[in-house]
């Protein structure tokens, strides 16, 4: 003799609960991913998550320098004529990013659009004014005085 314990429809909404239950125990240990940063020549677009991010939040004074020399996670060839447009997520400009090339901010304030675009011919000076054929390139997200997020390119210079 077989008894039953809960009758078709609790184990259906039982199951119900149970596959509820399980989905959101899955979302709950997703990280909530990073704001993207885009970098378009042309029609090529490249992405690119934080070298460091903190979910909005400040990063550490003592961090900072460390996520700008981080290895980047994109190389991106250059021509010297190209229109490299360069473009964030809405809640970077709303906040406000900065331009480095080499760890060296490019501009004195913040820009607070989603999109610019920069002649590729900008990226290959030094500071001392000999070209080069690299540059590490940097976009900076601050809130206030604060470094809320770092994304890293390389730029190498086409032939």
């Amino acid at each position: 003799m077989t008894v039953a314990f809960f009758s078709g429809k609790r184990r259906r909404a039982a199951a119900a609960l149970g596959a509820v239950s399980a989905g959101l125990l899955v979302l709950s240990a997703c990280d909530k991913p990073t704001p993207l940063v885009t970098v378009t020549i042309g029609s090529d677009s490249v992405h690119a998550e934080a070298a460091c991010y903190n979910d909005g939040e400040a990063i550490k004074e003592s961090e900072i320098q460390g996520c700008l020399t981080k290895k980047p996670s994109e190389i991106i060839k250059v021509a010297m004529d190209d229109q490299v447009r360069m473009g964030v997520d809405p809640e970077i400009a709303d906040n406000g990013w900065t331009l480095l090339f080499g760890a060296q901010p490019v501009e004195q304030e913040p820009f607070k659009k989603t999109y610019r675009t920069i002649p590729g011919n900008a990226f290959f000076s030094s500071a001392t004014g000999e070209p080069t054929t690299k540059t590490a390139v940097s976009v900076m997200e601050t809130k206030g005085k604060k470094v809320v997020g770092i994304w890293n390119f390389q730029f190498e210079k086409e032939s």
